[in-house]
């Protein structure tokens, strides 16, 4: 009897090691479903696209059925904390995430927030890490501004404008650079002179053009195999050859917020 007891004993401790040890293994992988998506799976697991898709090296967003993914950084182990924030009058997504070291996009990741708007007295979980996590690399972040940009394809041209309502050439840039997490200054001027000369573009890289008056006054980003995406003032946003004859011979220069 004494020795039947031991057995049974025995069997459930191999039984609860081993699925201790399934857990453990697992808890940071995923395992992609039929009808999943980079931005459904990053919404599950209050993560961003983009750390997603720099912690497991993805260049595009296709995924594939079965597709381990990771779902914390590599060689990493972060301690996360987390406290609430109430928002106060003139808060913006921006300001709240820009003093609690965040993205916009991290911050409404957090709160599954679908869009910009909060209100005063409105609580929002603000979270840190204690360790650095893996940066973002150039390439990644690059195609992340033209995956961006062509979404507003044929918007309106709107002086001033700085929304998917109407784009003017500059509004459209820091729209599109915001919204992959990069800060950069409004005007074609500023961004002239606010950021990195290159020798040649990059993509994701601004080029710079000189229309009605001395100096830079027409901008767009740089997409690779000589083409370029802006707001233009008689076709909206739209794709442009670099070698178009008005705009070659009216070329002034690259930027980059890389």
């Amino acid at each position: 009897m004494k020795k039947h007891i031991l057995t049974v004993a025995a069997a459930a401790g191999i039984l609860f090691t081993s699925f201790g040890g399934s857990v453990s293994a697992h808890e940071n992988v995923y395992a992609v479903k039929s009808g999943d998506t980079l931005w459904k799976i990053s919404q599950a697991n209050k993560i961003s696209v983009a750390d997603l898709k720099n912690w497991n090296k993805l260049t595009s967003d296709i995924i594939y059925v079965n597709q381990n993914l990771s779902l914390s950084a590599p060689h990493t182990q972060e301690t996360a904390s987390s406290s609430t924030y109430t928002v106060q009058r003139g808060d913006t997504l921006w300001g709240i995430s820009s003093r609690n070291n965040l993205t916009v996009a991290q911050l409404k990741s957090s709160n599954n927030l679908t869009s910009d708007m909060i209100y005063v007295g409105q609580v929002l979980v603000v979270s840190s890490t204690t360790a650095t996590p893996a940066p973002i690399s150039t390439v990644s972040k690059a195609q992340l501004v033209i995956t961006e940009a062509k979404k507003y394809i044929g918007t309106p041209y709107l002086w001033g404008g700085n929304t998917p309502a109407g784009f003017d050439c500059s509004g459209f840039s820091k729209y599109v650079f915001e919204k992959a997490g990069i800060s950069i200054p409004r005007t074609a001027a500023t961004q002239w002179s606010g950021l990195k000369a290159v020798s040649s573009p990059s993509p994701g890289d601004l080029v710079f053009f000189e229309t009605y008056a001395p100096g830079p006054t027409h901008l767009g980003i740089y997409m690779g195999d000589n083409k370029f995406i802006h707001a233009g003032t008689s076709t909206g946003v739209t794709i442009t050859d670099m070698d178009n004859p008005y705009w070659k011979p009216r070329y002034l220069g690259a930027k980059t917020a890389f």
